[in-house]
């Protein structure tokens, strides 16, 4: 193979590999031979057909092949012999020119991952933030656990509603012109008044009504309601009561934690202690792997592969679009998307430059996911999809190493994380829950530069209370951080370039096409259709991730 050095700027390298034909050919013949003893032809024993007619047969595919393979394995040879790691992979084209039986003439064009300087993990000083569970928060989830149980009986003959009791009512809906409108009339739904269910002024226009009762509820329909038509208009709903029901008579006591499975109210209380608690530790992990982050975006910089700072960009944008899409106001919300688009790749850059120092730093102090955890991370991912595909997804990920990393990467960041937990100095400050939340919430209403040092959790920054603004997805894990982790972002020099074009993809593990199952959704209970409920007010807005 002949190598000629084409490209060598900053992190910028290419290549043009010539591959003689004759190493072609010879993985040609090499490939006639191992295939020999299983080929089957009319009028020849098996095994016995001669190489010629199987070239005559199959020499097309065979060539094919053969020149993927070769371009494949020079491509590697290259990687090793130059000593190259390469960021992403190598983009590899085969001369437009080429013809079978002649030299192949491969352009290869990469990037390289940079030299990282020493990593400044000595010093590091961190404050955690502890918060001891509150018996108080304690005893109000299980106010709301119970309140969710709660059932709903008969009311006495004469009983008027009031703020609790549960109403089943029919209704029609019309417009100041006493035009009925759609999705305005319904029948037998029951509602708990003051729930907050519906929208403002409907449930408190029912307090005081018997069974048996005709009331029209005169409403207007808040200015941010989804049905255009709608928005800020009155409506008057014809209510007819069918039933009054009030709530069942319960304590919270033993009894009511055997009825969810426990042994006593004592053993409920233990449970959502330890629940609490664990939500604790993860705003407590949060903010004290944001602040080590800090620390290290703040005395490291180094520059960072273009190609990886776009493939994160690409997915931080794709994710907003897709969030403002479920916005209010799509077109306001993509708009404010585009005017920031220069923060967002700031913010791609810092997460890159991160990512890899973290790896380095991984890497140099023995850091490691065994194998053991990585089964066990296989297992985990493949039960997300269906029992016929699992098998498939498994040899998926064994084979590709693109996607044995992925799988990889946010455990070992974890594990680097904690690595330097333990490098640095600590000191505990405790604090309210409170008070830790608002200290998360006070780093994520704006988009720093890259000198500032902040990621805010799983997306870019967001501008506080703006109506249209996209929300970032919740991250999959409670102390989840912007950073992508290091297998994530690099690909693995052993791992295979892309075959040279024109050429097919070889044919390497591919992921299964089917969906990952979905959760099983629970039916909701004596739900009339839904467009037989009065108008409801809009879903509250989404926290802030």
């Amino acid at each position: 193979m002949k190598t000629v050095e084409t490209l060598n700027e900053g992190l910028k390298r290419g290549f043009m590999l010539t591959i003689p034909a004759t190493d072609i050919e010879a993985r040609v013949e090499g490939e006639i031979k191992r295939m020999a003893p299983q080929v089957k032809m009319p009028g020849f024993r098996p095994g016995k057909v001669p190489p010629n007619l199987i070239r005559k047969m199959h020499g097309e595919a065979l060539a094919a092949d053969a020149l993927n393979t070769a371009v494949q394995a020079s491509v590697q040879s290259l990687i090793a012999e130059q000593g190259i790691r390469p960021a992403m992979q190598p983009q590899v084209e085969l001369d437009e020119g080429y013809a079978p039986g002649k030299d192949a003439e491969v352009r290869v064009s990469l990037e390289t991952l940079p030299e990282i300087p020493e990593a400044k993990i000595e010093g590091l000083k961190l404050e955690r933030l502890t918060v001891e569970p509150d018996e108080a928060a304690v005893d109000a989830q299980i106010a709301q656990l119970f309140a969710s149980q709660k059932s709903f009986v008969p009311a006495p003959e004469g009983h008027a509603a009031a703020i609790g009791d549960q109403v089943i009512i029919d209704y029609v809906g019309t417009t100041a012109d006493g035009v009925a409108f759609e999705g305005g009339t319904g029948e037998g739904m029951a509602l708990e008044l003051g729930s907050g269910q519906l929208i403002p002024g409907f449930e408190d226009g029912l307090v005081g009504v018997k069974k048996g009762d005709k009331r029209d509820v005169a409403v207007t329909f808040p200015k941010d309601y989804p049905a255009a038509n709608l928005k800020g208009k009155p409506a008057t709903f014809a209510c007819t009561v069918t039933e009054v029901k009030v709530p069942g008579q319960g304590e919270i006591d033993d009894a009511f934690a055997k009825n969810l499975g426990l042994e006593s109210l004592d053993q409920l209380k233990g449970l959502i202690r330890d629940q609490q608690q664990q939500e604790l530790n993860g705003l407590t992990r949060t903010h004290m792997k944001r602040k080590l982050l800090d620390q290290l975006a703040e005395s490291h910089d180094f520059d960072v592969p273009p190609s990886m700072v776009d493939a994160e960009y690409d997915n931080i944008m794709a994710q907003l679009r897709h969030e403002a899409e479920h916005e209010e106001d799509t077109a306001k919300a993509l708009a404010e998307i585009e005017a920031e688009a220069a923060d967002y790749r700031k913010i791609a850059e810092r997460r890159v430059r991160l990512g890899l120092l973290l790896s380095e730093i991984g890497t140099k102090n023995g850091v490691e996911v065994s194998q053991q955890e990585m089964n066990r991370l296989i297992g985990q991912a493949a039960a997300q999809y269906q029992p016929k595909d699992r098998e498939r997804f498994i040899q998926y990920v064994q084979q590709d190493p693109m996607a044995a990393a992925q799988l990889r990467a946010p455990l070992y960041e974890d594990k680097v994380v904690d690595y330097l937990f333990e490098k640095a100095e600590i000191t505990d400050r405790a604090v309210t829950r409170a008070e830790i939340e608002a200290d998360l919430e006070s780093e994520e209403g704006h988009v720093h530069g890259p000198g500032c040092g902040h990621d805010h959790a799983a997306a870019p920054a967001k501008k506080a209370k703006s109506a249209a603004k996209p929300k970032a997805a919740k991250p999959a894990k409670a102390e989840a951080e912007a950073v992508p982790a290091p297998e994530d972002v690099v690909t693995p020099v052993d791992a295979a370039p892309k075959p040279a074009k024109p050429l097919k993809d070889g044919a390497g593990a591919k992921a299964p096409s089917a969906k990952p199952k979905k959760a099983a959704t629970a039916p909701a209970e004596a739900a009339p259709a839904a467009e037989a409920k009065p108008a409801k007010k809009p879903a509250a807005k989404k926290a802030k991730a």
